[in-house]
C-alpha cells in the first residue's frame, strides 16, 4: 500500500516505523483510558529530530519538506498511534519560518530544533466565531506604557497548551467594522507561555473529548506581550494563518491516510484469520468487498496528498490540492474505519483490539481542522467558479 517513494523517503518511513514500534497499541490504549499525554513518545520523536523536520538546517533543524513531514505523521497513525499529541509543531512552524523576522527565527528556532522548547499550541478558534475566523473578538491593543501589546479575550480548542512552552495567537488589532476587508486587521503573535503564566494572565480549562485529545478553553486577561511578539506585519495574521493551513491540511490528510491503512491492515488480518461456518470470513464478498473499496479510497486520497506536497514544497499555489487531500483522506479513513469495525463485529467494540479507539480518533478528520463542508464550499467557489455559498 505504500506509494512509490524515493530511497530517502523509504528510509525515513522505515526509521519512523521502527521508532513507533517501541510504542505499540497497548501503550496508546492505556493512555486513552487515562486521558494522559504521551510524553515518552513525544520525547522520543523530539530526540530523533522528527519534530524539527520543517525547521531549516541553518537554524539547527532537519530541513525537510512537507512531503517528509507527512510521512512521519502518517507512520505514527499507521502504527496505531495518534499524531495529535505532536503534529502542531510541524504545521505551525510555517508561520515562523516564512513570516517571522530574522531576529525571531534566530531566537526561537534553534531551541525548538534542539527540543529545549516546544511549540504545540495554536490559539485561533473562538466559541462565537467558529469557522468564521475573521469574526474572532480577542483583541490585542498597543501598550502605551511598555511599547508592546495587551491581549484580552477567550479561545476554545487551544490544544496542548499545558505541554507547550510557546503558543501562536491570532488576535484582532484593528476593529473589524473599521475595515472594508474583513480578512485584514488580524495579527499573529508568538507568546512565551512561561512569561504569560508568570503574569497570571491565563486561565486554562480542560475540555474532555470523545478520545484522548489535549484541548482547552483559554482566557487571556491583560496579557502583556513585548513588541517583538508580533510575527510579520501587523494586520496580516489571517494571511499568515492561511499559509500555514495548507501545510496543516496536507499533514492532517497524511494522518488520516495512516489511519486508513491501519484499519485496512487490521481488517485484512482479521478477515483472513477469523473462521465462521468453517471458512475465513474474508472469503465472503460481503466482508471482502467493503475492505477492498476502502483500500481503493485510501490509495486515491494518497495520490492527491502527493500532488499537494509536490506543489507545496515547490512553492506553488496548492490550496485546491491541500483541501482535496484532507477531504478525500478523511472520508477514506472513515470508510475504512467502518469497514474494519464491521469486519470485527462485536470484537471491534472491545478496547483491547484498539479498533474502537482508532474509530473514535479518526472521526475528527471529517470535522477538524476544517469541516469538510467548508472544503466543498471552497472548491465550489474558488476552483469551480460558482457563487459564494457562505
Amino acid at each position: 500500500m505504500d506509494a512509490a517513494l524515493s530511497p530517502a523517503h523509504a528510509a525515513l518511513r522505515a526509521a519512523v516505523r521502527a521508532l513507533c514500534a517501541r510504542f505499540p497499541n497497548a501503550y496508546w490504549r492505556e493512555l486513552d483510558r487515562k486521558r494522559e499525554h504521551p510524553g515518552a513518545f513525544v520525547t522520543a520523536l523530539t530526540e530523533a529530530g522528527y519534530l524539527a523536520a520543517l525547521i531549516p538546517s541553518r537554524y539547527g533543524g532537519v530541513g525537510l519538506g512537507v512531503a517528509e513531514a507527512s510521512i512521519i505523521l502518517e507512520e505514527i497513525n499507521r502504527s496505531g498511534g495518534h499524531s495529535a499529541a505532536c503534529h502542531a509543531q510541524m504545521y505551525v512552524m510555517t508561520a515562523l519560518v516564512r513570516h517571522a523576522s530574522e531576529a525571531q527565527r534566530q531566537r526561537w528556532l534553534p531551541p525548538l530544533a534542539r527540543g529545549e522548547l516546544r511549540l504545540q499550541a495554536f490559539s485561533i478558534t473562538e466559541p462565537e466565531a467558529g469557522s468564521d475566523t475573521t469574526a474572532i473578538r480577542t483583541r490585542a491593543v498597543r501598550d502605551d506604557v511598555g511599547g508592546g501589546w495587551v491581549v484580552d479575550g477567550h479561545k476554545n480548542w487551544t490544544s496542548r497548551v499545558e505541554t507547550s512552552d510557546l503558543l501562536l495567537l491570532l488576535a484582532r488589532t484593528t476593529p473589524r467594522e473599521a475595515l472594508s476587508d474583513r480578512t485584514k486587521g488580524l495579527s499573529l503573535f508568538l507568546v512565551d507561555l512561561r512569561e504569560a503564566r508568570a503574569q497570571g494572565a491565563l486561565a486554562v480549562e480542560p475540555v474532555r473529548t470523545m478520545f484522548n485529545y489535549e484541548t482547552y478553553r483559554v482566557t487571556y486577561t491583560g496579557l502583556r506581550l513585548p513588541a517583538d511578539a508580533l510575527v510579520g506585519e501587523e494586520g496580516m495574521g489571517f494571511r499568515y494563518a492561511i499559509d500555514g493551513w495548507n501545510a496543516e491540511r496536507i499533514l492532517l490528510a497524511a494522518e488520516a491516510i495512516g489511519d486508513g491503512r491501519w484499519f485496512v491492515e487490521q481488517a485484512v488480518r482479521y478477515a483472513s484469520e477469523r473462521e465462521v461456518f468453517g471458512r475465513p470470513i474474508g472469503a465472503n464478498q460481503g466482508v471482502q468487498f467493503p475492505i477492498a473499496r476502502a483500500y481503493a479510497r485510501v490509495v486515491a486520497a494518497d495520490a492527491v496528498r502527493w500532488q499537494a506536497t509536490a506543489k507545496y514544497d515547490a512553492g506553488e499555489q496548492c490550496g485546491a490540492e491541500a483541501n482535496m487531500a484532507k477531504l478525500l483522506a478523511s472520508e477514506a479513513s472513515w470508510e475504512a474505519a467502518n469497514a474494519c469495525l464491521d469486519t470485527f463485529g462485536g470484537n471491534g467494540f472491545v478496547d483491547e483490539n484498539d479498533v474502537e479507539r482508532k474509530f473514535r480518533e479518526t472521526r475528527l478528520y471529517g470535522v477538524a481542522p476544517v469541516a469538510n463542508n467548508l472544503i466543498l464550499a471552497y472548491l465550489g467557489q474558488h476552483v469551480l467558479g460558482m457563487p459564494r455559498s457562505y
